[in-house]
C-alpha cells in the first residue's frame, strides 16, 4: 500500500472511536459530499472494527476502498476511499437523506417489569439491568436507585461523548472521570409527606481529565459535548444544571 502515501485526499475527517453502527457511516456519507466524483476521502479512526467493516460497505455502495495507512496518533489508522461516479453518486446521496430522516425519527424503546421487593428489571435490546426504589437514603442496597441511575446515565453520556470528541479532535486525554451530584426540591413530597415539589432542584457534573494538550481546546470540546448531549440538554430545561471541568 506504499502508493497511498502519494495520494492527496480531496477531503479529510476524523471519525474518532465511532464504529460503523454508532453513526460513522452517516458521517462518512455526509463528508463524502465534499469530495468530487472520482476523488478521495481520507477518514481517520482509532476504532479497530472499522478495518473489517469499511471495505465491504464500500463494495456494497459502489465506492472504491483503496486501503489504509498508520495514523499519527497511537492506534489511529488512515483509511482511503475513492468516491463513486454517476448513478452510484446519486444513489448514495439519496441514501444519506434517508439515513438522516430515519435518524431524526428514531425512537428508543425499553420495557420494565417489577421483579421483586423494591426491584424492577429493565429490558433494552440485548441488555437487562435491575434498579431499586426511586430514591434511597441507605449506604448499601441490593440495587441502585432510579435517581442514581439518572445521574449515572448523564455522567456516562458526557464521559463517552467527551472521549469520542477528543479522539475526533486529535486530543490525547487520559483518565477521564466524572462526578455527579443532585438534590431534590422536596424529598418529603416524593415520600408523600408534603405537597411540595419532588423534582430535582439542582444537578452538578464535574469532569476531571488529564492531558498535556492545549487546555483551552480541551475545554472547548467539553462545552461542545455538553451542548450536544441529549440528557444534559433535556435536564437543563427542567432544573439548574451546572457542568464544570478540571484539567489535572
Amino acid at each position: 500500500m506504499d502508493h497511498l502515501g502519494d495520494l492527496t485526499p480531496d477531503h479529510v475527517f476524523d471519525g474518532g472511536d465511532l464504529d460503523c453502527g454508532s453513526g460513522l457511516v452517516l458521517l462518512i456519507r455526509e463528508h463524502m459530499l465534499a469530495v468530487p466524483e472520482g476523488g478521495v476521502l481520507e477518514m481517520r479512526s482509532v476504532e479497530i472494527t472499522v478495518a473489517d467493516d469499511l471495505p465491504p460497505w464500500c463494495r456494497m455502495v459502489g465506492h472504491e476502498y483503496l486501503g489504509e495507512l498508520p495514523g499519527e496518533a497511537p492506534k489511529q489508522k488512515r483509511f482511503f476511499v475513492r468516491k463513486s461516479r454517476g448513478e452510484a453518486v446519486q444513489a448514495e446521496e439519496q441514501a444519506l437523506q434517508k439515513d438522516k430522516e430515519r435518524a431524526r425519527l428514531y425512537e428508543w424503546r425499553l420495557r420494565a417489569r417489577a421483579s421483586g421487593h423494591l426491584a424492577t428489571t429493565v429490558y433494552c435490546r440485548n441488555f437487562k439491568w435491575t434498579l431499586g426504589q426511586p430514591a434511597s437514603f441507605e449506604e448499601r442496597d441490593a440495587h441502585p436507585s432510579a435517581v442514581e441511575a439518572l445521574l449515572g446515565a448523564l455522567a456516562s453520556d458526557l464521559a463517552t461523548g467527551f472521549a469520542t470528541a477528543c479522539a475526533q479532535a486529535g486530543l490525547e486525554v487520559d483518565d477521564i472521570e466524572l462526578t455527579a451530584r443532585g438534590r431534590l426540591h422536596d424529598v418529603m413530597a416524593h415520600l408523600g409527606l408534603s405537597d411540595g415539589d419532588p423534582s430535582f432542584a439542582a444537578i452538578e457534573v464535574k469532569l476531571f481529565a488529564s492531558t498535556f494538550d492545549d487546555a483551552d481546546r480541551v475545554r472547548e470540546v467539553w462545552q461542545t459535548v455538553v451542548a450536544r448531549s441529549p440528557l444534559a440538554a433535556t435536564l437543563a430545561k427542567a432544573t439548574e444544571l451546572e457542568t464544570r471541568i478540571a484539567i489535572v
